[in-house]
């Protein structure tokens, strides 16, 4: 069916498998004999219950998550975390992060309220478009973390190998490439993801955390909405959860196992970023801005070299049917995002488009 939908490059919110909308359109009105929309329902009530324990038990699959871990749906967001990380996990009042881009680099400012905070590697020498050698980080014996941001959304730059953290707890933002490809969930003491780049609507987060993480002897300032503790005990229902969220999450973990899980997904988001990277890299108005080693598969930053120029290939792009390729505010230029969600021949239509921008501008 045809719904003339255009192709949404955005960073997030951001474009959903079309199987998982047209699902979720089809039980709208009255979910499964219930008589009303997940929207309507008590999240007290059996039916919701089910679906949220489904919903769990399908990323647990889908990620191997070992049975030491408790799998959380918090309110807020991933920058809620930026303050909830170091409010559980700051027992030694001591934390090391890696400064990559954008997001790592308020998740420092945020983290510095709390505790001591040692920037063990930094890639802001070079506008963040690499991730620093991490291979032997000065990390201070008391340091009660490692936070590393694993895909930075804003300058497109991913971690392909994790940092030897030298027995202390690894913790990371999978925001933008959370259920992108295969993930050993035992390197991490916890990880989360903001899940409205890949995996569903905007106003949640999803916490895998070590069991042995969640403290009880938190300040006793701490708002309890704040403590991984109060989410784990009340398998993410303390409050009223974000319900709409949970349910469409729970269908995308569906779709994903569905099509073979995340080696089949790792395989069709490096097949489609190729398509866009092979253009850019033989293109003369078009150039990527990430070293090649540290590209991300799901957030391709890109530039003409001429904020006029850029800005015409926005608006161009937007009247041609590819929506959301501006850069963000910060750092200017031009980022298609494609993630899980974005077909392939999305993709090979922007390069199509663009190859055409660039012979007719030329």
């Amino acid at each position: 069916m045809n719904y003339n939908r255009t192709y949404n490059f955005s960073a997030g919110p951001a474009t959903m498998p079309e199987p998982v909308l047209e699902e979720i359109r089809d039980e709208m009105m009255n979910y499964r004999g219930s008589g009303m929309c997940v929207m309507e329902m008590s999240h007290r009530s059996p039916v919701y219950q089910q679906i949220i324990d489904e919903a769990e038990q399908d990323l647990r699959d889908l990620m191997h998550i070992p049975d030491n871990y408790k799998v959380l749906f918090i309110q807020g967001g991933a920058t809620l975390q930026f303050a909830m990380i170091p409010m559980n996990l700051m027992k030694n009042g001591v934390a090391c992060y890696v400064e990559t881009g954008a997001w790592s680099k308020k998740a420092i400012a945020e983290a510095r309220k709390y505790g001591s905070v040692h920037v063990a590697a930094s890639s802001k020498d070079r506008n963040f478009c690499y991730v620093p050698d991490c291979s032997d980080l000065d990390i201070p014996e008391n340091a009660d973390y490692v936070y590393i941001c694993e895909n930075e959304t804003i300058h497109g730059v991913t971690w392909n190998q994790l940092p030897n953290v030298k027995g202390h707890v690894l913790v990371s933002d999978q925001s933008s490439m959370f259920l992108s490809r295969p993930c050993n969930v035992s390197d991490y003491g916890l990880i989360y993801a903001g899940v409205q780049k890949n995996v569903g609507p905007a106003g949640m987060v999803v916490a895998i955390i070590r069991e042995d993480l969640i403290r009880e002897d938190l300040d006793p300032r701490t708002p309890i909405y704040m403590s991984y503790k109060t989410h784990a005990d009340n398998g993410s229902m303390y409050n009223t959860p974000n319900c709409w969220a949970i349910y469409c999450c729970g269908k995308v973990f569906k779709y994903l196992k569905s099509i073979g899980g995340l080696k089949e997904m790792e395989k069709r988001n490096m097949d489609k970023a190729k398509v866009m990277y092979d253009f850019l890299d033989s293109s003369k108005m078009f150039t990527g801005t990430v070293d090649k080693k540290c590209r991300s598969l799901m957030n391709i930053p890109f530039v003409t070299g001429d904020k006029e120029l850029d800005a015409k290939v926005v608006a161009a792009a937007k009247a041609a049917g590819y929506d959301n390729l501006k850069g963000h505010k910060s750092v200017g230029g031009l980022r298609a995002s494609v993630y899980n969600a974005m077909p392939r021949e999305g993709v090979a239509a922007l390069v199509e488009f663009l190859k055409k921008f660039e012979a007719e501008n030329s």
